[in-house]
């Protein structure tokens, strides 16, 4: 018989945090048989989540319970987890629990399975903040959850022709503009072409971002070629070999702009064919980001602030259960464009 685990966490929010049935919960705090390792593992990341979030749980006598939903690869949902926890207690009026879905990568079917699993068969949810791809099938799943009463709330990425409620996140065209701008004045009179890097074109953000990188350069730049790799997911292990190969074909490449990550892949890809970035721009100050640009890999990273991304996503579900005044409104966040000089002093603070 396994050991019995001991928290002063209710068994009804374990369950609410895992979406097990409580007589799991029971279980698995008890060492009981009959509970698989997967489950125990879902009682243990519940009780962890429940311990970082227990401060806010106090403050207030309603409780929401947010889902969020992210396909990415894992350095940046660490950020959201960890942005949304240090804002969790100062949301007011009402007290907010969070419930995270990872993925690392981008899969349809995988993100409306969650979606469509929110708010049923007991499993309380008063509204979604969700990073998947633009697909019309994703967009279906938003409409149940609406008919259901969930609002959902995109993040950094859309999902064009839904009925949610909000977006949140970086003005990704101005964003990819910014990045055309920043090369043209790096690069200057020197040739070489531009590798434009992307973790999955069905991310509607990365194709905002891409479409005004492409025009912004051909107006700045004519004589600049372009050349694409997308559906990386932004993962180093594949992002290495898709890079190696397109440099081994394209001799005169010698920027970046990398809308979608996988940035330490990409500069060693580079090293190993011995050609040396003239310019690199990047996305998000993530722990691989900010190590790249300190040491002076990175020309400049393109930086929105995630604790007020996460700060504005919330505060849009509390106004569409109108705990907070107004409709729910979309927030674009303005583009800061961050070099080894100006890095913000939360991010300097790691």
């Amino acid at each position: 018989m396994a050991p019995q685990r001991s928290t002063s966490h209710r068994v009804r929010d374990i369950a609410e945090q895992s979406g097990l049935s409580e007589a799991t919960i029971d279980r698995v705090l008890h060492g009981r048989a009959g509970a698989s390792p997967r489950a125990v593992r879902a009682v243990e990341q519940a009780v962890l989540d429940l311990d970082r979030q227990q401060t806010q749980l106090r403050l207030a006598a309603r409780t929401l319970l947010i889902d969020v939903v992210i396909q990415a690869p894992a350095r940046f949902s660490s950020a959201v987890r960890a942005a949304l926890e240090d804002e969790l207690p100062a949301l007011r009026p009402a007290a907010v629990r969070a419930r995270f879905h990872l993925r690392e990568n981008a899969d349809v079917e995988a993100a409306v399975d969650v979606l469509d699993g929110l708010g049923r068969r007991g499993r309380v949810c008063h509204g979604v903040i969700l990073k998947a791809p633009d697909d019309h099938r994703v967009a279906a799943a938003i409409a149940r959850l609406s008919g259901r009463g969930i609002p959902v709330v995109t993040l950094v990425t859309d999902v064009r022709e839904s009925v949610r409620v909000a977006y949140v996140g970086l003005d990704n065209a101005a964003a990819g503009a910014t990045a055309a701008y920043l090369l043209t004045q790096v690069l200057g009179e020197r040739s070489g072409d531009v590798l434009l890097t992307l973790s999955r074109s069905s991310f509607f953000g990365e194709r905002e971002r891409a479409d005004a990188f492409t025009a912004a350069l051909a107006r700045l730049a004519p004589r600049r070629r372009v050349h694409s790799i997308t559906d990386s997911d932004g993962i180093d292990a594949t992002m290495s070999s898709l890079v190696s190969d397109l440099l081994a074909a394209q001799p005169r490449v010698r920027a970046v702009y990398s809308v979608g990550g996988g940035n330490r892949a990409i500069a060693e890809a580079f090293a190993l064919h011995g050609r040396p970035t003239t310019a690199f721009i990047a996305h998000d100050l993530d722990e691989d980001n900010v190590e790249l640009l300190r040491s002076g890999v990175l020309t400049s990273v393109l930086h929105h602030d995630l604790h007020a991304d996460m700060r504005a996503g919330v505060r849009q579900v509390l106004r569409a259960h109108r705990l907070l005044r107004g409709a729910p409104t979309s927030v674009a966040a303005n583009v800061e464009v961050v070099t080894p000089y100006n890095i913000p002093p939360r991010i300097q603070a790691r």
